[in-house]
C-alpha cells in the first residue's frame, strides 16, 4: 500500500472537479488559483480553452486599493470587484464556479460572494 501526498491528493480533487464541471460547458468557468499572498481569478472558454479575461492581485491597477485591504479576503473581494467590472463589459452574466480543488471558505468563498453580490449568476 503506497502513502499518497498531500500535493496527489490536490491534483486528484482538480482533476475530480474540473470533469464535472467541463459537463456544463454552454458556460465560461472561472478558475480560482491562491497562493499564500496572491489570488488569481481567470475566466476561460471551456470549447477553444481561451482565456476571455482575467484579473489578479499583482495587477498594476489594483495597486493602490490593494495596499490598503487589511487581510487576504479583503483583497479576493477587491479583485473580484475588478473582474466583475471586466466581466459587465465582455456581456457576461453567467459563469460556472471552477474552485480548482480548493475548500469553499475563506477566499474561495469571498469571490463568489463578491461576484453573487454584483449580478454574475454562478
Amino acid at each position: 500500500m503506497s502513502v499518497i501526498s498531500k500535493r496527489k491528493k490536490w491534483i486528484n480533487k482538480k482533476k475530480r472537479i474540473s470533469f464535472k464541471i467541463r459537463k456544463r460547458i454552454q458556460h465560461p468557468r472561472l478558475v480560482v488559483f491562491r497562493s499564500n499572498r496572491n489570488i488569481f481569478l481567470q475566466l476561460v472558454d471551456n470549447i477553444s480553452n481561451d482565456t476571455i479575461c482575467s484579473s489578479s492581485s499583482i495587477d498594476k491597477k489594483l495597486v493602490k486599493s490593494i495596499s490598503k485591504a487589511e487581510n487576504k479576503i479583503d483583497m479576493s473581494r477587491i479583485v473580484a470587484e475588478d473582474l466583475v467590472s471586466k466581466l459587465k463589459s465582455n456581456k457576461l452574466d453567467t459563469i460556472v464556479f471552477d474552485r480548482n480543488g480548493y475548500r469553499y471558505h475563506g477566499r474561495v468563498k469571498a469571490v463568489a460572494d463578491t461576484l453573487r453580490k454584483n449580478g454574475i449568476t454562478l
